[in-house]
C-alpha cells in the first residue's frame, strides 16, 4: 500500500533475469496523445523493478515496460488494455467503484441454478453494462448464479476468451474493469451470485509476452495448448503468487462469488502443497473474512474425489475445492450427437458410454 501522499503511483514488474527495465509513461499507440517519458526503473534483490511517480507525472495513464532496450510491452499485471493486448497498459483504480451490495449474503453452491453467459453475444451491444438490463429477467427465470465465460483481455474484439493473455485486465470491448464491478454489484442487488470462468493452465499465443519478462513457463511439461505454466520449477514462487494474487483480486476487488477453473489436470504442480489447495485455502479465508461464500469449481477429466475432499493439516486430505465440473456428461452427449471421437472424445466412443455417465454421475440423482 502506498502511504506517501507525494507518490501517486508505483510502477512495478517482476523480471529477475534481465539487465534493464524502462517504463514508458504516457506510452500509447496514438503518437498525438502526448510526449512519452522513458525512465529507468530500480532493480530490487527480489527480482522486482520499481518506479514511483508524483501526481504531476501520471500523464494519460498509459504505460509500458521496455526490456533491455527492446520494444515497450504491456504490464503482465495490467488492469486495462484499452488499445489491445499488444499495446500499452492503463492505470485503473479498483477502489473507485461505490459498492451498493452491503446487504448481499451470497448464494450457497448446493442447489444453485447456474446460467452461463458469453458477454459478447448475450446482448446486441456485447457489453457488461448492456447485460445489466437483463438481470431481472434471469432472476425471474429462477436463475440463482451467473457464470461469465472468460472476460480477461484477449486478441481482437470477439472470441470465446480462452486465449486470454492479460489475466488481471477485463476485455475492453466488454467495458473493462469498472464495468465488471458494476455488473457484479447490480447482479447482487437482484439476488444473483456471479462466478467467473478463469484459465490458469495456459495463455493464448498472441499478445503473450510473459516469457520475455520472467520464467512464467516450463518446458518440463506440455499442455494441449503449449508449454505449461511454471508452478514448481526454479522461480516458481512468484509465478504462483501471480496466480494467487489474481484469485484474490477477483474474489475481493470484484466481489465475485466464485471461479470456475479451466482444466485443472493441466496445472502441473509437484510441490508438497498443490496450488489448487492454496487457492482453496485463499477462497475459504475470504469467505471467513466477508461472511459471503466464495466458491471454486474445477473442470477436470480425472473424476478424482480428492479434488473436492476437504483439506487437512499435514497434507493428508484433499484439495478442498467446492465443486467439480461434470465433463463426462458433456463429452458423452457430444459424441452421441456429433459422432466426433478425436482427442479426449475417444474415451466416449463406446455406445454404452452415455448410459454409463447418466447412471453414475452423482448430481443427476440428487
Amino acid at each position: 500500500m502506498n502511504t506517501n501522499p507525494d507518490v501517486a503511483h508505483e510502477y512495478a514488474v517482476w523480471a529477475p533475469e534481465v539487465d534493464l527495465i524502462e517504463v514508458h509513461i504516457g506510452s500509447s499507440g496514438d503518437e498525438s496523445a502526448g510526449a512519452v517519458e522513458v525512465v529507468g526503473m530500480k532493480h530490487g534483490d527480489d527480482g522486482w523493478w520499481r518506479h514511483q511517480i508524483s501526481a504531476e507525472g501520471t500523464g494519460n495513464g498509459r504505460y509500458a515496460f521496455a526490456i533491455d532496450g527492446g520494444d515497450p510491452r504491456p504490464d503482465p499485471r495490467s488492469l486495462s488494455q484499452p488499445d489491445g493486448v499488444h499495446e500499452a497498459s492503463a492505470v485503473v483504480d479498483l477502489e473507485a467503484h461505490d459498492w451498493q451490495d452491503a446487504a448481499w449474503e451470497g448464494v450457497p453452491p448446493q442447489g444453485s441454478a447456474i446460467y452461463e453467459i458469453h458477454v459478447g453475444t448475450f446482448t446486441g451491444e456485447g457489453t457488461l453494462d448492456a447485460a445489466i438490463e437483463h438481470l431481472s429477467d434471469l432472476a425471474d427465470l429462477g436463475v440463482t448464479t451467473l457464470e461469465l465465460m472468460p472476460v480477461v483481455a484477449f486478441p481482437g474484439e470477439a472470441g470465446w476468451g480462452y486465449d486470454g493473455v492479460a489475466l488481471f485486465a477485463v476485455h475492453e470491448a466488454y467495458g473493462g474493469a469498472l464495468a465488471l464491478q458494476r455488473f457484479v454489484d447490480a447482479a447482487h442487488q437482484q439476488g444473483l451470485a456471479v462466478y467467473l470462468d478463469v484459465v490458469y493452465n495456459h495463455f493464448g499465443p498472441s499478445g503473450n509476452y510473459l516469457a520475455q519478462f520472467a520464467p512464467y513457463f516450463t518446458d518440463r511439461h506440455q499442455t494441449p495448448w503449449g508449454e505449461a505454466v511454471n508452478l514448481s520449477d526454479a522461480s516458481s514462487d512468484e509465478v504462483r503468487r501471480f496466480i494467487l494474487d489474481n484469485v484474490t483480486m477477483w474474489l475481493r476487488d470484484f466481489h465475485l462469488d466464485g471461479l470456475r477453473l479451466d482444466p485443472v489436470h493441466e496445472l502441473h504442480d509437484h510441490r508438497a502443497v498443490h496450488i489448487l489447495e492454496e487457492m482453496s485455502a485463499l477462497a475459504d479465508e475470504i469467505t471467513e473474512q466477508t461472511g459471503i461464500p466464495r466458491v471454486l469449481i474445477a473442470e477436470s477429466d480425472r473424476n478424482d474425489p480428492s479434488t473436492v475432499a476437504p483439506r487437512r493439516s499435514g497434507g493428508a486430505g484433499g484439495l478442498g475445492l467446492h465443486g467439480q465440473w461434470a465433463d463426462d456428461v458433456h463429452h458423452a452427449l457430444h459424441v452421441a450427437l456429433t459422432g466426433e471421437t478425436q482427442g479426449y472424445y475417444a474415451d466416449f466412443a463406446d455406445p454404452g458410454a452415455l448410459v454409463k455417465v447418466l447412471e453414475h454421475t452423482p448430481f443427476l440423482h440428487d
